[in-house]
């Protein structure tokens, strides 16, 4: 078996986290025992571009048990968990591509080398894979069924190549499942984002500014998180809905030309480009700390800050210092990539549970369904998205109330009224 991971010692460590992790994903549990039994991806070749982290072990064992024929690649540099890829490969026989802190070269050979195991179902986090399978890679494309897509940032490219009308496969946007991006995104960005901080930085939040760049359902989430631990937090938008809504949250809303000279931290969740950029750098103060956690490092315009720099280094693990020629320090963490990945663990597993569940059920759907779609990006099944909150709620240990027949009628029915 093909693989190239950091070192296959690190295995045992790898299994006992991913056991660790399935603790706390019965969903996943649960579709695996009937994978187990029903196998209905049984010989399917499955290209994964995934963070390969505890949680995604356990989808990619769910999809094995399925029948799936797996490889598994990054989809970022730093989000990779060593001791992780280790596992699969040693104890789940899966070949993965994947090393922490890979330079950009090694990641695209690492897109490669998933690629060439001739997919018939993608599996992406970003589209990066969809990407290359449209580029150099086309000619692979008319045997592709159909893939899945986890992250906002990718449904937003993808819906761009359906639109100008150069998808070649259909595609289901897992990030769309009210499953995922309420949980996953609010509450596991939230969480995952400011453990990734506090763990680069040991700084303390209460009382400091707390700068929170896009107020969409990970900004949501990582607001309500650093004004728990007593933050004072400021949120940017461009979208006067979503800044409306951060207003009546109980937060200030100001553009980040204004931000930018009061924050002590500052975090963009956007998906666009350059939402921190040379003007912002010059206002800021000393010692201010810049994250982002969108999917690309291109939130926040590196190059300028290096521009205005004149001396640049690593003071702390995953925290990059910027000395400016007035003598201001700008501390950027993470090299502006995924920082609840690149210096934490990524989402608690209890919420990846219903991501990856999404995952798993979509690649099924598409699987059995693929031939009849339109290359097009759609939406998660309704009763997809149902089930699995059914499943996580059995899962809790939590019941619901169910609606008596007269209830049922009276929602179904015109004719009553006051």
């Amino acid at each position: 078996m093909d693989y190239d991971i950091k070192d296959i010692e690190l295995a045992d460590k790898g299994r006992l986290r991913i056991e660790w992790a399935e603790q706390n994903m019965p969903v996943l549990r649960l579709i695996r025992k009937r994978f187990k039994k029903e196998r209905p991806l049984a010989g399917v070749r499955v290209a994964a571009c995934l963070h390969v982290t505890t949680e995604t072990a356990t989808l990619m064992e769910t999809l094995k048990a399925g029948g799936a024929d797996i490889a598994l690649c990054a989809s970022n540099p730093l989000s990779t968990q060593d001791d992780v890829a280790a596992s699969l490969v040693k104890h789940a026989g899966i070949p993965v591509f994947a090393i922490k802190g890979e330079d950009n070269k090694t990641y695209y050979k690492h897109l490669q080398a998933a690629l060439a195991h001739r997919p018939a179902v993608t599996m992406d986090d970003g589209a990066d894979l969809v990407s290359q399978l449209h580029g150099d890679w086309s000619h692979m494309a008319k045997d592709v069924v159909g893939g899945t897509e986890e992250t906002t940032t990718g449904v937003i490219r993808l819906r761009s190549m359906a639109k100008e009308g150069v998808l070649k496969f259909p595609v289901i946007s897992v990030n769309d499942a009210k499953t995922k991006h309420f949980f996953d995104n609010r509450y596991g960005t939230g969480q995952s984002t400011i453990d990734g901080i506090l763990r680069a930085t040991n700084r303390l939040l209460a009382g400091s500014v707390f700068v929170v760049a896009g107020y969409g359902w990970c900004g949501r989430g990582l607001a309500m998180r650093a004004h728990g631990l007593g933050a004072n937090v400021v949120v940017t938008e461009i979208d006067p809905l979503k800044a409306i809504e951060a207003v009546m949250d109980g937060y200030r809303v100001m553009p980040m030309a204004d931000a930018a000279a009061i924050g002590d931290f500052f975090c963009t969740v956007t998906g666009d480009v350059k939402v921190i950029r040379k003007e912002h750098f010059e206002a800021m103060k000393d010692g201010a700390i810049i994250a982002n956690s969108g999917h690309f490092n291109v939130e926040i315009d590196i190059p300028a800050l290096e521009r205005l720099s004149k001396r640049k280094r690593t003071i702390r693990d995953f925290v990059e210092e910027y000395s400016l020629s007035d003598g201001r320090r700008i501390n950027l963490l993470g090299e502006g990539r995924l920082i609840n990945l690149a210096s934490a663990e990524g989402h608690p597993a209890s919420v990846m549970d219903m991501s990856f569940a999404n995952q798993a059920l979509s690649a099924e759907y598409v699987v059995k369904q693929g031939k009849k779609l339109k290359k097009d990006v759609y939406p998660v099944p309704a009763e997809i998205d149902s089930e699995i909150a059914r499943l996580k709620l059995d899962g809790m240990g939590i019941t619901i109330d169910k609606l008596t027949k007269e209830q049922e009628k009276y929602l179904a029915s015109w004719e009553m009224g006051t």
